[in-house]
């Protein structure tokens, strides 16, 4: 067999690294419950009109597009912070952004639906 019989598997490779590592990141119901109640911020990185059709109770909407911008909004790059989104997707590169800045303490719920 050549490298041409092989070369349709990659993309499958990187779906499910990408699956892999968004599932790695994400905290259970269970633990981000825990996580609000001791007082992290929840954040949804939704856009501006997905967040106005409906949210978490207490969550502030920074959405991924305007994360870089908006890193005041999140206060303190010690305290908690959950993120959420729509699939999970967002919320896995909000968090990684987030840590790329410095904040120490960042958490991905993933779905909303997960809540």
């Amino acid at each position: 067999m050549n490298m041409n019989d092989w070369i349709w598997l990659i993309p499958f490779g990187l779906i499910a690294a990408f699956w892999a590592f968004k599932q790695l990141t994400q905290v259970s119901r269970e633990q981000a419950h825990k996580l609000v109640s001791e007082g992290a911020k929840l954040v949804d990185v939704r856009s501006s009109a997905e967040f106005a059709t409906g949210h978490l109770p207490g969550a502030i909407n920074v959405p991924v597009q305007e994360l870089a911008s908006r890193l005041s909004a999140l206060g303190s790059k010690d305290q908690v912070k959950l993120l959420y989104c729509a699939s999970g997707t967002r919320s896995a590169m909000a968090r990684s952004m987030l840590k790329r800045h410095g904040f120490t303490r960042v958490f991905n719920l993933g779905a909303m639906s997960r809540w």
